[in-house]
């Protein structure tokens, strides 16, 4: 009997990618998501696939997961992830909403995995470090988070969904792991957030000003998308990941003003890179993983590199903005 894998946030970006490539493998797929953040546009390529099927429903809502049927995996990627205010598709668009998915959904489906004897494996992400005081940030580091500043909604509900899983592994047997994801870009990413790579490929594409917040020496790390789903499978499917945390990100480390001009490069734009506005509350200057966890246990590290990674992203985008 083929495996059977639920993925929440199915219709997201990296959960999309996530579903297409557990089909590749052969696997029976089912996305679920309530489209507050996600888009249908982003499996409709899925759908004539018959080992493929979609709920538009809440994880929040208890019913969900015992309306699937059987499975043996949940990857737990439902949440808005956008961190730009001025996008509608920010979790600050969508704070309880955040909140919630992070906590109830994913208490439920740790309660769903353990009833049905599958593995789960939430999707946390590089904020729970905050702005952190060391860096690069391994897994036993603590961070440096606010718990009531704008960006907490999300920072502080992947938190607490860590603790949630953590304390299912402990207490009621669950088969869980935590993957902190780290920035991550490529082909199918919406148009229309506000992440600052979206943003400066538009910006350039349309021979706009590329807009920087702060002085642009805040650094990053980015994740291209197959790499980033690849790290996802392996997390789950290694053996000996029951109760660990690994962080899925690309160890280059690069300044968001480095990072605008390399796009303004590769997509041979004329824009000026301007200083818009101050760097936001709580955005951290610093974000670079230690992947050698990942490495040693998983046997993964990224393999494309930044130049041929937003290559096919800005490729991408100029066939979106040609429809």
């Amino acid at each position: 009997m083929s495996k059977k894998v639920v993925v929440t946030g199915g219709a997201g970006f990296v959960g999309s990618h996530l579903c297409e490539a557990l089909l590749k493998k052969g696997y029976m797929v089912t996305a679920v998501d309530n489209l507050i953040t996600g888009s249908s546009r982003n499996i409709v390529a899925l759908m004539p696939n018959s080992n493929f099927s979609f709920f538009e429903k809440d994880v929040c809502d208890k019913k969900t997961f015992s309306s699937l049927g059987r499975f043996d995996e949940i990857y737990h990627l439902a949440s808005p992830a956008d961190p730009n205010k001025n996008s509608k598709f920010s979790y600050m668009a969508y704070p309880f909403e955040t909140m919630q998915v992070n906590t109830i959904g994913t208490w439920n489906a740790c309660e769903a995995a353990v009833k049905a004897g599958a593995k789960l494996s939430f999707a946390s992400t590089s904020e729970v470090y905050g702005d952190p005081e060391i860096s690069p940030q391994d897994e036993t580091y603590r961070g440096n988070v606010s718990t009531t500043g704008p960006r907490s909604i999300y920072d502080e509900a992947k938190r607490f969904g860590e603790t949630i899983v953590s304390a299912f592994v402990r207490e009621k047997g669950l088969d869980g792991r935590i993957t902190r994801i780290f920035n991550t870009y490529g082909p199918g990413m919406n148009p229309n957030e506000g992440r600052a790579i979206v943003n400066f490929i538009n910006q350039a594409l349309a021979g706009r000003d590329l807009t920087i917040y702060g002085d642009g020496t805040q650094t990053r790390s980015f994740c291209y998308i197959d790499d980033q789903v690849k790290g996802q499978i392996k997390a789950m499917e290694s053996k000996s990941t029951k109760g660990e945390i690994f962080n899925i990100g690309n160890a280059v480390e690069i300044s968001i003003l480095s990072f605008a001009k390399k796009i303004q490069k590769l997509s041979k734009s004329k824009s000026s890179i301007v200083i818009t506005e101050p760097l936001p509350e709580d955005d951290p200057l610093k974000r670079r993983p230690d992947i050698s966890k990942a490495k040693e246990i998983l046997g993964w590290e990224p393999n494309v590199g930044i130049n041929q990674g937003l290559t096919r992203t800005i490729e991408y985008f100029k066939s979106v903005n040609d429809q």
